[in-house]
């Protein structure tokens, strides 16, 4: 039996509060938003019982109101407070029933400041049915199809009934549990319940946050912190040409590497020359030509599990300092349980610029060494040579790394959005 026409409103029997009649032919009990009784629909609204001591759940919707989804006028006529427990966390979230007279009956959850639409979904699946036994005994994500989608296993849910108001179209009881085995594709989210009483199968889709807030009247300050598995990717306007600005001007800068370092005219203004170190301090001289470009002095030494430190002083045409500078080379090797293993190396390089042409002069000396255990062979020579005309690619090289980077950030945002709708699956992959 349902109640095909009425009154628009009644008393309740228990409190004597007024009390809107919202939810059409199917609703078959009322529950009192101010007393908590539960009223007959079908029977005059005749009170069934009462409900007491019930935690009423924070949300900015109440019952009455009134907004548009997807183009159609809805009513919220009822409110359920939901709880799910789980190895002793607890989430909360609440239901609101919706009733269009040309739609029929819908719900709007407002979950951790998101805005939820589900419907009852009676399209045919491949297969017909999700079941938790499915679930417990399948090697892969169980995966269903409607024509259209593909909907993957997500996770199951076990609800609990915390808090009733409103119209309902079925008779909820406090402490009512029901499991929902639940299936996403890329834009809905299926849900196979079962209250032990009866199976239903619904789809939800995540609506646009600001305009649905608006619509029903309450003003759109919530900022949902973290991402709802059904939350679409939302790029900025900007994204694409930021991404592919970056792109150009990643390779931009590696065309300018290469051009750079093919230009490069190296010419030797020092033949290698080696050194014992008990003849250390020594001084070497070597003529620059080329002021334009950078020039190198390279240092080859034979430590072996050993370390030195190297003392460089550089003096100019005129005999005035330029510089001093120190170079640590050293260099490791040994075996492990993964294998044999080096670490460091036996040449270092330092890179000046010449403020003149003419002949330099540098002073070198190893002030200090030491080895890194017994075996090792501490350092006992020292080469020491000079070339000029090369050329530097560190900022171009840093430009394309740092337009690289953010290449791939941009790029990467969709499929970390993707990754963190995921996140919340109970699905582990087993051994």
């Amino acid at each position: 039996m349902t109640r095909l026409d009425g009154p628009s409103a009644i008393n309740c029997p228990s409190c004597g509060a007024g009390l809107d009649i919202l939810g059409g032919g199917r609703v078959v009990v009322q529950i009192c938003s101010y007393c908590g009784t539960e009223l007959d629909a079908l029977n005059d609204y005749r009170a069934l019982r009462k409900f007491t001591e019930m935690e009423r759940p924070e949300t900015p919707f109440s019952i009455g109101m009134q907004g548009i989804i997807d183009g159609v006028e809805y009513t919220i006529i009822g409110t359920l407070g939901m709880m799910e427990r789980w190895r002793g966390m607890t989430w909360r979230w609440v239901d609101h029933q919706l009733y269009s007279p040309t739609h029929g009956y819908a719900w709007l959850t407002f979950e951790n400041d998101h805005l939820i639409f589900t419907r009852r979904f009676r399209r045919p699946l491949n297969p017909s049915w999700m079941s938790t036994r499915w679930v417990e005994t399948a090697e892969a994500p169980p995966v269903v199809f409607d024509g259209r989608e593909r909907y993957k296993y997500y996770e199951t849910v076990t609800s609990e009934i915390t808090f009733a108001e409103g119209e309902f179209t079925w008779v909820p009881n406090i402490g009512d549990k029901a499991t929902t085995v639940t299936a996403m594709s890329h834009k809905h989210m299926l849900g196979f319940s079962d209250t032990g009483r009866e199976r239903e199968v619904e789809r939800s889709k995540y609506l646009p946050q600001d305009e649905t807030f608006t619509s029903f009247g309450v003003v759109p300050e919530y900022m949902p912190g973290k991402v709802h598995p059904l939350q679409p990717y939302k790029a900025g306007k900007n994204d694409a040409f930021l991404r592919n600005s970056a792109l150009v001007f990643c390779v931009l800068a590696l065309v300018g590497m290469i051009f750079v370092k093919g230009t490069e005219r190296r010419h030797v203004v020092l033949p290698p020359r080696t050194f014992q170190i008990t003849e250390l301090p020594q001084e070497v001289s070597f003529e620059i030509t080329d002021t334009e470009k950078l020039s190198a002095l390279s240092f080859q030494t034979d430590v072996d599990n050993s370390w030195a430190w190297l003392e460089v002083a550089l003096y100019g045409p005129d005999g005035a300092p330029l510089f001093d500078a120190g170079r640590e080379v050293g260099y490791y090797h040994g075996r492990d349980a993964d294998g044999r293993w080096t670490e460091g190396s036996r040449r270092t390089t330092l890179l000046f610029r010449a403020e003149e042409a003419g002949q330099h002069t540098a002073e070198i000396s190893v002030p200090e060494k030491g080895t890194w255990y017994g075996s090792a062979q501490e350092i006992s020579r020292l080469s020491v040579s000079a070339d000029q005309g090369r050329s530097s690619i560190l900022w171009l090289g840093l430009c394309a790394l740092l337009f690289g980077l953010f290449f791939v950030w941009r790029g990467a945002k969709p499929a970390l959005h993707k990754r963190a709708r995921w996140r919340g699956s109970d699905w582990t992959d087993e051994d």
